[in-house]
């Protein structure tokens, strides 16, 4: 084991040094793949070890959700619902009906292949077999890793505005095999190929995911949630709730909103905005604690799963409108902070890309790099670090809505935008001071009979050391001339040292930009079959 050492530790350091160490890492690099693909597309900057795109795509459904919403009309409304419960871009897959009985059993995961309309392969393997009704097969559609074209079959909610794509889908009729056995088929292309990942599914998972059905279980973060809303599925019922005009009706009596005098506009911001912030943020920390379930201690082969979570995670913080360097528009997380922090002057020099981004993009690469050399409870510290840093935004747009709501006389949209803010920061207020917590709900909440800025802000103010962050992670809320408004002014709380140098020290930091070249050359050096670390079968250990 000796022999890895080097190799740990350069694995360990470019990891943690990728985004700090140089702003030009944050663009595609292309290896030398004739063994296998060692090198996949960045996701706005991270450099991810293994295929996540189809996760990447769940922003797209986020995006088709906004585009109804935008309409402002009761079936425009019904389609984005349709949207947010049935999916359209991730998780693709066609429930086939045989021609003929078929008494087979199939396994999950086995490969089928078949045509398309045009005549074109199409590869999908079975997929929840145990679900599927007599006498059909479901297949999911195998996935690449060009973010472009990783599906091209996507239906789903997709068919209720006719902008189905179906290139990449089984043909209506035909046959498919597994090389062993073939089978003829039929189906209806746009009413059976559906979406097994949803942003509904994101928040109805959360008992079985986060609460009691998983190794670490429950997670910290959606404990929080589910002490102080009463339900696992928060998220899903506030959604639904905004959706049908109706009460949430939380188990537990608080952070309650009742839409139903609410119009278009407020419906509109508490969904889009509810699914974004509350739904998808909360599985995105899932994903991070999930790698860590996974994660084997000090065992540089064993962590292939973990690393692909951990990726996951990333994905969905990002999306994939945000491209390979993070600097597009995106739906999800990612671009909340981008917009924010030009509210609170917390971006980089650029203006508009958000100091949070740069911070937390350090902590993914460190969190993978822990991850692909079995540095766990490592890891565990560096996710305790993000899920903090995630609720910045939250923070920040509590704030600035208090302050359009309190000051500046805001109407439904302001207020809306408040209410589903607070609701996704609430629950860790109320973990460390119920009164900070009742302070901001009664200010902030659906329906609130007024609302005082400084009160709000001296709330969140009391616990920014509880929850992990600093007022310079917060920032002040500046006016359109770039100066802060009257009130708004960051608070004072010490200095906050840099993720890097916290985690390595000066010289450490350094080290591991070397390490960066380092483990880049150990990569080309392997697909080129000219390893520098070699395995048991040439060294003749068996």
């Amino acid at each position: 084991m000796a022999r890895f050492t080097t190799l740990s530790l350069a694995l360990a350091m470019a990891a943690t040094s990728v985004n700090a160490a140089t702003k030009s890492l944050r663009a595609p690099v292309v290896f030398d793949n004739r063994s296998r693909q060692l090198s996949y597309e960045f996701i706005a900057g991270y450099r991810p070890e293994s295929e996540v795109t189809d996760h990447n795509a769940i922003d797209l459904d986020q995006a088709a959700l906004e585009v109804q919403i935008a309409k402002k009309t009761q079936s425009a409304f019904d389609i984005a619902k349709a949207i947010y419960e049935q999916g359209a871009h991730s998780k693709s897959y066609a429930i086939l009906t045989f021609d003929d009985a078929v008494t087979d059993s199939f396994t999950d995961g086995t490969v089928f292949t078949g045509l398309t309309e045009a005549g074109q392969d199409v590869n999908a393997k079975v997929y929840k077999s145990s679900g599927a009704a007599p006498g059909t097969i479901q297949l999911q559609y195998i996935t690449t890793s060009v973010q472009e074209t990783y599906v091209e079959c996507q239906v789903g909610a997709r068919s209720l505005v006719g902008d189905a794509n179906t290139k990449g889908c089984f043909a209506t009729t035909g046959t498919i095999t597994d090389g062993t056995n073939t089978y003829a088929y039929s189906y209806d292309q746009l009413a059976a190929n559906k979406n097994g990942r949803t942003l509904k599914g994101f928040s109805t998972a959360v008992e079985a995911k986060m609460i009691d059905g998983c190794k670490g279980c429950p997670y910290t973060d959606a404990t929080y949630f589910k002490n102080y809303y009463g339900d696992p599925d928060y998220g899903h019922k506030w959604v639904d709730a905004a959706f049908g005009k109706k009460e949430t009706n939380f188990k537990s009596g608080r952070g309650d909103a009742d839409f139903s005098t609410y119009g278009f506009v407020g419906q509109g911001e508490c969904i889009k905005k509810g699914t974004a912030y509350m739904i998808v943020f909360m599985y995105v920390i899932r994903e991070f604690e999930d790698a860590l379930d996974d994660c084997t201690v000090g065992c540089i082969n064993c962590n292939d799963d973990p690393v692909h979570a951990w990726d996951e995670g990333v994905a969905f913080y990002s999306g994939s409108l945000e491209g390979v360097s993070g600097d597009n528009s995106g739906k999800l997380l990612h671009q909340l902070a981008d917009k924010r922090c030009g509210n609170f002057g917390t971006c980089l020099e650029d203006g508009t890309s958000s100091k949070l981004n740069d911070e937390l993009f350090n902590l993914f690469n460190m969190g993978q790099g822990q991850l692909l050399v079995g540095k766990c409870e490592e890891a565990r510290k560096t996710t305790a670090k993000i899920a903090d840093l995630m609720y910045v935004p939250l923070i920040q747009g509590t704030l600035r809505y208090a302050y359009k709501v309190g000051e500046l006389e805001g109407a439904e949209k302001e207020k809306a935008e408040g209410a589903v803010f607070a609701a996704g920061v609430l629950p860790k207020v109320h973990e460390f001071d119920t009164k900070a917590a009742e302070t901001i709900y009664s200010n902030m909440g659906v329906g609130a009979s007024s609302t005082s800025f400084s009160a709000v802000k001296k709330a969140f103010e009391s616990v920014y050391g509880d929850m992990g962050i600093s007022c310079s992670d917060i920032g002040g809320l500046l006016d359109p001339e770039g100066n802060y408004y009257g009130g708004a002014k960051p608070c004072s709380s010490g200095a906050k040292s840099s993720v890097l140098g916290a985690a390595l020290g000066g010289t450490a930091a350094g080290i591991a930009i070397i390490a960066i070249g380092v483990i880049f050359w150990m990569r080309r050096r392997e697909v080129q079959g000219k390893p520098v670390f070699t395995g048991p079968e040439s060294s003749g250990v068996e």
